[in-house]
């Protein structure tokens, strides 16, 4: 074999390597941004998986939306504003502030 197929075949691996996808960090291991949890998110990340319903008998300190399913929402930002956000079967999937 050639210079030429060899750097071919180094070339192809690399190329190979390079699609391979990244592995997700588990989010319990990723640290809060204090400046991007000024709503206090962090604190109710156990409202994840219980049904929407149930933020509403709940008193908060901080603005509240809950979010459900494939609904219409505002683009404004307001990070003391805290966000429940709903899947298909009306459960919570997601608790951020926004």
């Amino acid at each position: 074999m050639n210079h030429y197929g060899k750097a071919l075949v180094v070339m192809g691996f690399f190329a190979l390597t390079a699609c391979q996808s990244a592995s997700k960090p588990e989010t319990a291991a990723v640290a809060q941004d204090p400046e991007s949890d000024l709503c206090g998110a962090s604190q109710y990340q156990d409202y994840v998986g219980k049904p929407l319903s149930s933020v509403n008998s709940q008193r908060f300190d901080h603005q509240v939306r809950a979010i459900p399913y494939n609904s219409a929402v505002t683009m404004d930002f307001k990070l003391n504003r805290l966000n429940f956000m709903a899947d298909k079967s009306g459960n919570i999937s997601r608790v951020y502030c926004g």
